[in-house]
């Protein structure tokens, strides 16, 4: 998926206003090899839902820290069965058990916290990636959440060129609760990212 930063300026223009299904039967049709990446936080069952409606079986990675709620991996569950999702589970090379005792989860002014964020989530995200080899990739990134992702798009590309595919980028949550009502599809806030710490820090993959 060869586009110039010129091409995608012009079809973000386009998409503004064009649904999410829209926006993903677009994407999938332009694409070889697309996955989609998750890691079940607040509202990520939308974007889960609304791509596996356009293509069932879409490749899911869940980079999975090792640090989520019960409520979380409660949550995991119980989605991975009700969208039948064709998962691809990612997880460090370390258990969090025995982080926990050489370093624990240093807070982000530790120098360790670097070394922490490789370890549980971009050292996985990246090995994903490296076999997978997309072409390009959907996430649930949407403006207001941080100021990165308020300089990107519904359409961007990642370092390595990858097309990243955000369909619900100009949604607030208002409008995802009601897509969720209307589809009765669940929602789990009980969510924890043991490296942002603050809401508005950026993770990390999008960077």
């Amino acid at each position: 998926m060869a586009f110039t930063q010129e091409q995608i300026e012009k079809l973000n223009i386009q998409f503004k206003d064009v649904s999410p299904k829209e926006i993903i039967s677009w994407a999938i049709d332009n694409a070889q090899n697309p996955v989609i990446t998750t890691n079940f936080r607040p509202y990520e069952v939308a974007i889960l839902n609304a791509v596996v409606d356009v293509k069932s079986d879409i490749k899911v990675v869940w980079c999975d820290t090792g640090y989520n709620t019960p409520n979380t991996y409660k949550h995991a569950v119980d989605l991975i069965e009700r969208l039948h999702l064709n998962i691809d589970l990612y997880v460090p090379k370390q258990t969090s058990s025995h982080r926990d005792v050489v370093m624990g989860i240093p807070n982000i002014d530790d120098p360790r916290h670097a070394v922490f964020t490789e370890q549980v989530k971009l050292e996985p995200f990246k090995r994903a990636m490296a076999e997978h080899k997309p072409d390009l990739w959907f996430t649930n990134l949407r403006k207001g959440q941080t100021a990165l992702r308020d300089s990107l798009d519904i359409l961007s590309l990642s370092k390595d060129g990858v097309l990243k595919v955000s369909p619900f980028y100009h949604w607030d949550d208002v409008q995802l609760d009601a897509y969720l009502t209307e589809r009765n599809l669940p929602n789990e806030h009980k969510y924890f990212d043991p490296t942002k710490v603050l809401e508005n820090r950026e993770c990390g993959l999008h960077t």
